[in-house]
């Protein structure tokens, strides 16, 4: 009875230190947190400060002078600006939903046992993950083989299909979806293309979300392909866009020999610091607004696929 005792009189020491221990993980998480969030505040609050004010007495997490001034420089894009934003746009999309579609499928196909090629694909798919032709290589067989200079399809192929990726989906299919299912299917006369389809992508979808959520920021962000192969101002996605008008504003500063029209058409004064923030808060602004909606799949597509049921 007297070990009883001691027992039942431990418990509530332990909850104890439970709750404290919770208590402490919470207090670094939120430090961590607003660290991470102050960045993304002083882009916010730069991007709307004079820049005067800037250039006299530095960043602040606190505008003091408000202007509208970065905001002005990159919004003169009216007309491109609107063509970028559609360019990323479909790129993002169309390469989001053509990634996913390869990978499952090629996820699918290396997660089954009695597939006899699964091992040899495996081993196929980690090959460009430890080897890489390079830049140059890439380039000329996209430009002189593939003829595709200038071409949409630029920004969509490479990054299209992910090694990681395809393993993520791979690892969700074996651990969190029943092999029984897929034998019911099978004794039921269903072909591969018929039980993939029909029952296993419904159950992918929280790891579609995860992967799609990532491929999309990749697609939103990228830059350096339209640099490579986009020649044309049709075709320039947003990030490209926004690099040149930080470029035309550095060379307005630097170049000493610009007539003064173009420094009155930037409005007398050219906000280097503003517009530079301006063009972060262009880009980041959409995804910001996309991800609260897809972080509940987001998390649990990494951690369901990473445990096996």
């Amino acid at each position: 009875m007297a070990k009883k005792g001691n027992n039942l009189d431990l418990a509530p020491s332990r909850r104890e230190k439970m709750g404290i221990g919770q208590i402490i993980l919470a207090i670094i998480l939120l430090a961590y947190t607003l660290f991470c969030f102050l960045p993304v505040v002083l882009v916010f609050v730069a991007s709307v400060t004079d820049e005067k004010y800037i250039t006299q007495h530095g960043f602040s997490f606190i505008p003091r002078q408000f202007s509208t001034a970065g905001f002005d420089s990159v919004l003169r894009y009216g007309t491109q600006l609107a063509k970028s934003y559609g360019v990323t746009i479909f790129v993002t999309v169309i390469g989001t939903f053509a990634g996913l579609l390869f990978m499952s499928m090629f996820a699918y196909a290396i997660s089954r046992r009695d597939f006899r090629l699964s091992r040899f694909l495996s081993i196929y798919l980690l090959i460009p993950m430890l080897f890489n032709g390079g830049t140059l290589s890439g380039y000329i067989v996209f430009t002189s083989y593939y003829h595709l200079k200038d071409n949409l399809l630029l920004l969509i192929l490479p990054l299209c299909v992910s090694t990681m990726n395809v393993i993520i989906l791979r690892t969700y299919i074996v651990n969190s979806i029943p092999s029984e299912l897929m034998e019911a299917a099978k004794i039921d006369g269903a072909g591969e293309y018929r039980t993939f389809f029909q029952v296993t992508l419904p159950l992918l979808k929280p790891s579609l979300a995860a992967v799609g959520f990532m491929m999309a920021t990749a697609y939103w962000n990228d830059w350096q392909n339209a640099l490579l192969y986009i020649t044309s101002d049709a075709k320039k996605p947003l990030q490209l866009l926004l690099i040149n008008i930080q470029k035309s504003i550095e060379f307005l500063l630097n170049n000493s020999n610009v007539p003064a029209s173009a420094r009155a058409a930037m409005g007398g004064t050219i906000p280097q610091y503003s517009a530079t923030m301006a063009t972060v808060v262009v880009v980041i602004a959409p995804i910001m607004v996309i991800y609260p909606f897809f972080q509940k799949y987001f998390i649990k597509g990494l951690t369901v696929g990473s445990v096996k049921g």
